[in-house]
């Protein structure tokens, strides 16, 4: 067992439970001000026979041994498997409740921040991770990193790779393409890990969307192309209903002027002024609501391919830095 002292010049090697115990001139000197030391409660760490344990006076830890996700017991490690070498680096045992006068084991979930890498681990399990569509790696390499935020900086660029290599670190045979899965509030029993599928109707469709789940991620270039071709599709039939309606109003002017022969010494009949007067009116009604909307409409649709499809668009769907495959 490793157990930790607030290692203040003139304190002896007793965990303090209270620290109101520590006398006060020494306590008077150790405010933490400008990198002075701070008195702070610190757990003691349980601590294997294979482990080498590195240690500060503020909670901070350096554990150099065998995959162990909680006591000595657990992990690989707690096995007795080989290659199963471990770096865990840990700040703030116990997070906000850190208590001088207790020992504890790894804990995945309170500690305040952890890096652990692995050589033989069981990652998503030990830190309690949803499967994805990936699924849970078991007893292979690892590398996780938590804590309440991780930012990760490049001056120049960050890639996200998988599948780089023919074979995994236990040997195995990597005949599986892996991808990257964005999944936002780790919670299983929410299902928010399902991978979600495409269906042939639109009721099986909305049923499917109703579950919160994993979606593909679209490829920028090519939903931009299936748009631009959507678009293309309804201008052609813009096109149809402005042909159509410019046939329609021909025929309703026909119609409308429209006269018979008549029996009495073949002398045409005068047009029937009901018809003519409703044909005037249904023209000049398709004129304004039809014809000029049509034309509108075609107009927006071209003003909509240059925002959101065309590179220069303000509204460009597509990023100018980010990539995927």
């Amino acid at each position: 067992m490793t157990k930790k002292s607030f290692d203040i010049d003139g304190l002896d090697d007793k965990s303090i439970k209270d620290l109101s115990q520590v006398p006060e001139h020494i306590a008077k000197h150790a405010k933490g001000v400008a990198g002075d030391p701070l008195l702070e409660a610190v757990p003691n760490f349980l601590k294997s026979n294979s482990e080498t344990v590195y240690s500060g006076q503020n909670n901070t830890w350096i554990i150099l041994g065998r995959d162990r996700p909680s006591s000595r017991l657990s992990g690989y490690g707690g096995k007795g498997h080989t290659q199963a070498g471990t770096i865990d680096i840990v700040v703030g045992r116990m997070a906000s409740n850190p208590q001088a006068d207790v020992y504890v084991d790894p804990n995945f979930e309170i500690d305040a921040a952890r890096i652990y890498i692995s050589q033989k681990t069981d990652v998503d399990k030990n830190f309690r991770l949803a499967n994805g569509k990936m699924g849970s790696a078991e007893a292979k390499s690892a590398i996780a990193l938590k804590a309440d935020g991780i930012r990760i900086i490049a001056r120049e660029g960050i890639k996200l790779v998988t599948g780089t290599d023919p074979k995994n670190s236990q040997g195995g045979i990597v005949d599986t393409t892996f991808g990257i899965d964005l999944i936002g509030r780790n919670l299983g029993d929410l299902n928010n890990d399902k991978v979600l599928q495409i269906h042939t109707t639109p009721e099986k469709q909305k049923e499917e969307l109703s579950i919160a789940g994993l979606q593909p991620i679209p490829k920028g270039i090519n939903l931009a192309f299936a748009l631009d071709q959507l678009t293309d599709h309804v201008d052609k039939l813009g096109g149809l209903m402005s042909a159509f309606l410019k046939s329609q109003m021909g025929y309703n002017a026909m119609l409308g002027t429209y006269f018979h022969i008549s029996p009495f010494f073949g002398m045409p009949t005068t047009p029937s002024e009901i018809a003519a007067s409703s044909a005037i009116e249904t023209n000049m009604a398709l004129m304004q609501d039809c014809i000029i909307g049509m034309q509108k409409f075609k107009a927006n649709l071209v003003i909509y391919k240059n925002t959101h499809l065309r590179p220069h668009g303000k509204f460009y769907i597509n990023s100018s830095f980010h990539h995927l495959n």
